[in-house]
């Protein structure tokens, strides 16, 4: 399976602690009853049929909804050194792809049009590629190929940051009207400001 292929895999990171949120945070239920992890899952599945989700070390209960949702679910051992580690992790269980789109797992409102737009990106040959809404830059990003051993070196918290900085004149940006795309959950209070912005569409 980690062969050379040709299509693009996505990493769904749903590693963290949620500690600012209280535990467990990929597994809150949003207004419809599906967790916050299940519903970022389907929207990377729903532009690439590859995902990778990397969930933290005995976490089962987060393994087996998205198992369910169709990842290839991967347990970390390192997942406590942050997201450049589990992002590494990630890469590594599908290197033989022509390029990844990393998500992260509490970013639940992204429209599946918008992870489509970075995917064909990638495709048409953009080396990184990002949503942007008004001007600033969002998830998920889009990684070719050539950056698979920046990538595979990550070992700490800052994710992938180092990479776009190092290489920013790569990046480009596609607008959307997708304000999902900044919107994070980090504590209760962000499942408010996601419930009015989707009001508000």
């Amino acid at each position: 399976m980690d062969g050379e292929r040709s299509e693009i895999a996505g990493i769904l990171l749903a590693a963290g602690a949620g500690r600012r949120f209280g535990g467990d945070k990929l597994l809150h239920p949003m207004d419809d009853g599906v967790a916050i992890a299940a519903h970022a899952a389907r929207n990377l599945l729903a532009a690439v049929p590859d995902v990778v989700a990397v969930v933290r070390w005995g976490d089962f209960p987060l393994y087996e909804i998205l198992e369910e949702e169709g990842c290839r679910v991967t347990m970390f051992r390192g997942a406590a050194r942050g997201m450049g580690a589990s992002l590494a992790h990630g890469v590594a269980q599908a290197r033989g792809a022509a390029g990844w789109v990393v998500a992260l797992a509490d970013m639940p409102r992204i429209g599946p049009q918008t992870v489509r737009a970075v995917a064909a990106a990638l495709r048409g040959g953009a080396p990184l590629v990002a949503p942007a809404f008004r001007g600033e830059r969002g998830h998920p990003v889009g990684f070719a190929a050539r950056f698979r051993d920046e990538l595979a070196a990550l070992n700490d918290d800052e994710g992938a940051r180092g990479v776009l900085a190092r290489h920013r004149d790569d990046l480009r940006l596609i607008a959307c009207e997708d304000p999902a795309v900044l919107l994070d959950i980090d504590a209760p209070a962000d499942l408010e400001h996601l419930r009015r912005d989707g009001q508000r569409e």
